[in-house]
């Protein structure tokens, strides 16, 4: 019989020990009824033990093969939906046969960007995802423009998704502590079926010029244009005289429109 898993700093693994806080991570999924769940790590089912006790369709992915032989051994009931695998590799139109699901769990700190972004690229099969992640990337995802945390990953998950800041986890209720925050968040599918502009350059336009977040965007921009540059008078447009962080989803949405028709121009000449 296996005791326990032994936390692995390689896969970034801090076991949640406080039951009361895995309930109501747990509980973060009532938001979204009746959906099919998939938990993201679940390590020695902590998180799990509540999720299946909500009586809905469960199945987790994890990559340690310690966790998954203690989960097969501790959670009978989970027979055949433990799936021995990399969420960041998966075809996620397979897990539920293609239907909508819930995505949750408590996430590696070095991987939750990465995860979210899977999520963004599949969220038409995601319509609500929540969570325990570092508290710096939630204040990330959460913060509105003008915040100091506001930049790439606010605005392309904003763009999708509703995200609210649910509260703060302190560092001693994990095996072993973490050296910073962690926080739980909800994200839920907004109203938004297309953008309104060419989706690809909307993310090429948002992270050339958070990448320069201190300058103006008539500054930053000019990166997009290559060698033949752009006319003077689109960076004479009134929106070139702010930074990133000032600009909401809609009004990057508007650049992205700016920046196209100006390339549009190029290449025609």
């Amino acid at each position: 019989m296996i005791q326990k898993v032994r936390p692995k700093k390689s896969l970034g693994q801090h076991f949640l020990t406080d039951l009361g806080i895995a309930r109501r991570i747990a509980d973060t999924v009532d938001a979204h009824p009746g959906t099919p769940i998939l938990e993201v790590g679940p390590g020695m089912g902590v998180l799990t033990q509540y999720l299946t006790a909500k009586g809905r369709e469960l199945k987790v992915v994890e990559i340690d093969s310690e966790s998954v032989a203690y989960l097969n051994e501790r959670y009978p009931a989970l027979s055949g939906q433990i799936i021995a695998d990399d969420f960041l590799r998966m075809d996620l139109g397979r897990v539920f046969g293609g239907r909508p699901f819930v995505l949750t769990g408590n996430y590696p700190y070095d991987i939750s960007s990465q995860i979210f972004f899977k999520m963004l690229d599949n969220r038409d099969l995601i319509p609500c995802c929540t969570g325990m992640i570092q508290r710096e990337v939630a204040l990330r995802m959460a913060s509105g423009p003008g915040s100091k945390a506001y930049g790439i990953l606010s605005v392309l998950t904003q763009a999708w998704y509703d995200v609210e800041y649910l509260f703060t986890v302190d560092e001693g209720v994990f095996n072993p502590p973490p050296k910073v925050k962690s926080a739980v968040i909800r994200m839920t599918r907004n109203s938004t079926a297309r953008l309104g502009c060419d989706e690809a350059l909307f993310k090429r336009v948002v992270k050339t010029v958070f990448n320069q977040r201190r300058k103006m965007l008539r500054v930053s921009l000019r990166q997009l244009f290559g060698g033949k540059g752009a006319a003077d008078a689109f960076f004479q447009h009134p929106v070139m005289t702010r930074r990133p962080e000032q600009l909401s989803v809609e009004q990057f949405v508007e650049l992205t429109n700016l920046v196209a028709e100006e390339l549009a121009k190029g290449r025609a000449i």
